[in-house]
């Protein structure tokens, strides 16, 4: 059956012009489902490229030119250590490269790539695809950074459960920091205003080649994180805390001067670092002004009776090693309770600080001043004997209605009475034992007239 005469059987296409239609083909498919296509020849080198502009270059421009240029790093080696898929000898499926834009930025791109070979199964170039994915790097860098982060705060808030005390706390913490950021050390330091700044807890490398910067970079304007250089090259971050009763410090980590710059990941991971330090930092002072209160008069300042007796107690241990002497004054306001319903309360209580202010400057700053209650005040002078005390009771005594004069008037009968007993080296007496003798004496001296002092002579058995 002869064919019809419609049907027209052509001779099949010479060589070029089936890969110029192959390329066609390929070009219009590559376009439609990638960023930019490419061919190269066996060197390296582009022959074909779409679209006219990929990654901000001219494609014309870069025909004729090796691919590698594109390569944002072309002599570092390549995550997974992946070929060049430019001159893929083996097939490339969406491995990632940061190749260079025009303007200077690098992009991701996920390039998928075949080796062409000739009719003897020779290489002869490669032919792939490259496909935008710089967003979906950035949101999972993110993700990644944020995993991160979380993980190293979930560390750091594990091992704060089984720690009590705040020291041992930051330190667990500081630990963490420096093997989580790759730091040479990191330290938390006071920042006080006209002095210098002091470490309060460190973990790693000494903190004296960063003091100087560190001192710089806490005290910047604006209260916020600093980065900067040591004299050595040391990479240092710093992050101001100011606690919510106003006490200023600050987070230093450093790295080795041959390590990388901090990043964003570094920044956002000291961020939260500092919040928990800050946490601490607080739980810490309130700590403190408890147990402050706890030891203190809240009048005055001075001892309260529970803690007066406890360090005396200690100190009288320490003398008996040392076979020295001590000696302590039970000090009372006559006639107190007239002077408060004559006065009033708030009188009294500033003639009460005013006594307490004529304690701190009439004795040493390591004797022991107390509050025991009431009007009752007292001092315990370590290595001192009954004429030292003799000689600050007698001060007391004459300043006092001074002090009380400018107060409540200079008709105003103001006056003190004081017992002293000293207790000898070699005695062995007990605080109670001094504490009554002294007590003896005082009442002595109120019977005798007041605004008067006695010594205690009673005898101590050896």
């Amino acid at each position: 059956m002869s064919a019809p005469s419609s049907f027209v059987i052509k001779p099949p296409p010479d060589l070029s012009t089936a890969l110029m239609e192959s390329r066609q083909r390929w070009r219009a498919v590559g376009d439609i489902a990638a960023d930019f296509v490419f061919e190269t020849d066996a060197a390296g080198r582009f022959t074909f490229l779409s679209p006219e502009i990929v990654l901000g270059w001219s494609a014309s421009d870069l025909l004729g030119q090796s691919a590698s240029c594109l390569l944002s790093d072309p002599g570092a080696e390549r995550l997974g250590g992946e070929a060049d898929p430019f001159r893929a000898a083996v097939p490339v499926r969406r491995h990632r490269f940061w190749l260079a834009a025009a303007d200077g930025n690098s992009l991701c791109h996920a390039l998928s790539s075949d080796p062409l070979l000739d009719g003897a199964g020779s290489y002869r170039g490669t032919r792939g695809i490259g496909i935008d994915v710089s967003a979906e790097e950035e949101e999972e860098g993110r993700a990644a950074a944020s995993l991160r982060r979380g993980q190293v705060i979930d560390r750091i808030l594990s091992q704060m459960h089984h720690e009590v005390t705040a020291p041992r706390v930051v330190d667990t913490m500081l630990a963490t920091v420096v093997q989580s950021m790759g730091a040479v050390g990191a330290a938390i330091f006071s920042v006080p205003d006209d002095q210098p700044i002091t470490s309060l807890y460190g973990s790693g490398g000494e903190t004296t080649p960063i003091l100087a910067i560190a001192d710089t970079l806490l005290r910047h304007e604006g209260a916020e994180m600093q980065v900067g250089h040591s004299s050595a090259g040391l990479h240092v971050l710093t992050c101001p805390i100011v606690t919510r009763f106003g006490e200023q410090a600050g987070l230093v980590v450093w790295r080795a001067a041959w390590a990388r710059s901090w990043d964003e990941d570094d920044r956002l991971l000291a961020v939260s670092v500092t919040g928990l330090v800050r946490i601490v930092l607080e739980h810490e002072a309130i700590q403190r002004n408890l147990a402050r209160q706890a030891r203190t008069d809240p009048l005055t300042g001075l001892l309260n009776r529970r803690a007066f007796l406890e360090e005396t107690a200690r100190r009288i241990d320490r003398l008996d090693r040392e076979d020295l002497p001590g000696t302590v004054l039970c000090i009372d306001i006559d006639g107190f309770l007239a002077h408060n319903a004559q006065l009033g309360h708030d009188v009294c209580d500033t003639m009460l600080n005013r006594m307490a202010e004529m304690l701190r400057r009439t004795f040493r700053p390591t004797d022991l001043l107390a509050r025991l209650g009431g009007d009752e005040f007292a001092a315990w002078l370590d290595s001192s004997d009954e004429l030292t005390a003799a000689e600050r009771a007698e001060g007391l005594r004459l300043a006092f209605p001074r002090e009380i004069a400018e107060l409540a008037g200079t008709d105003f009968p103001a006056t003190l009475c004081i017992g002293i007993a000293c207790r000898q080296p070699g005695t062995h007496e007990e605080l109670d034992s001094i504490l009554r003798r002294a007590t003896h004496a005082l009442r002595d001296a109120k019977r005798c007239g007041r605004g008067q002092w006695r010594v205690s002579h009673e005898k101590v058995a050896r």
